[in-house]
């Protein structure tokens, strides 16, 4: 970088074969660019990146959390997994933060006689009055650099109409954190089309609240008996799905069948990547995704053969 510009043009001066190309005005002009550029590169500190995991309850945050941990220290990539669900009780992996800290569901319940889902709200609520506070004083103790990945709760209404976690991301994004979101359905939810329609509006719903790059993963692909049962829902058909939809539905939802269809096939805006947590390929197929959404080691090379798509491995479940 360009030191101060009383240096830089006293090296100017010495160097009397670079100035005697320059006409006198624009030397004048110079210790304006410099302060420009000083001042850009202040403005512009080292870009931090962060994964915010979000699903229904059951779906395997936590245990897709623990096992992304697991292979970034068998890869050499320093990751820290921040708690940011108030009830949560046990851990797989080292927690780096943990909103229990500030504030804890089960006290909220004692001390103010609310139900679960009622004193989660209020855990989050609180959390979102205290982002300049807790979060940031948090966040001081890692480096700029950092990849973080938050463990959200699975109140679905977090992330669907509620705006606690979209104030949440854009406080990162505030702080210079390139943000994705990284959506877990579990794939034994999506057995027929209905579900899947559901598990589909479930995404872009989240997707459309948080404003976010978006990957969608469907966990517990080890748990698929059949995986032929999964795969036409990987790349589906709109006619398949139209047909489907209009047998298991009165015909008074043809309409609104037929606008779904063609909602998940004409805009492409949910698609899932299949994750079975027994294959290391599938672990790292899921990884290059989310990197490539957050621009995660841009300035690396990327082996494309590490990450081939047609690898059988790749999200590969149960026959």
């Amino acid at each position: 970088m360009v030191g101060t510009d009383a240096s830089f043009l006293n090296r100017c001066s010495c160097s009397p074969p670079i100035c005697s190309h320059f006409s006198v005005p624009l030397l004048n002009f110079l210790p304006l660019l410099v302060a420009f550029l000083s001042a850009l590169h202040c403005d512009n500190p080292t870009m931090g990146y962060a994964q915010l995991v979000i699903g229904p309850a059951g779906s395997g945050k936590s245990t897709y959390c623990s096992s992304l941990y697991q292979h970034c220290q068998t890869i050499g990539r320093n990751i820290q997994v921040i708690n940011l669900d108030p009830a949560a009780e046990n851990f797989d992996y080292p927690v780096a933060a943990d909103i229990r800290e500030l504030i804890s569901l089960d006290d909220v319940m004692e001390e103010l006689g609310l139900g679960p889902n009622g004193g989660l709200i209020y855990c989050m609520e609180h959390l979102g009055e205290n982002l300049d506070d807790w979060l940031t004083e948090e966040l001081e103790n890692f480096l700029d650099d950092d990849y973080l990945v938050f463990d959200c709760p699975g109140q679905i209404e977090l992330f669907s109409h509620i705006p606690v976690l979209k104030n949440f991301v854009e406080h990162l994004q505030r702080k210079n954190f390139s943000v994705c979101a990284v959506y877990l359905l579990d794939s034994q939810f999506i057995t027929d089309v209905t579900k899947f329609i559901s598990g589909c509006m479930a995404s872009l719903s989240a997707m459309i609240q948080l404003g976010l790059p978006h990957v969608n993963i469907l966990s517990k692909m080890d748990l698929v008996k059949n995986k032929r049962d999964i795969d036409d829902y990987l790349n589906p058909e709109p006619q398949i799905l139209l047909s489907e939809l209009n047998l298991s539905m009165a015909p008074r939802f043809g309409k609104l069948n037929k606008a779904l269809a063609e909602l998940v096939d004409e805009y492409s805006m949910v698609s899932f990547v299949p994750l079975d947590l027994r294959k290391e390929s599938s672990i790292r197929y899921v990884l290059s995704q989310i990197d490539n959404c957050i621009q995660y080691g841009e300035d690396v090379d990327v082996k494309v053969k590490d990450f081939d798509p047609d690898d059988p491995d790749i999200g590969a479940g149960s026959d």
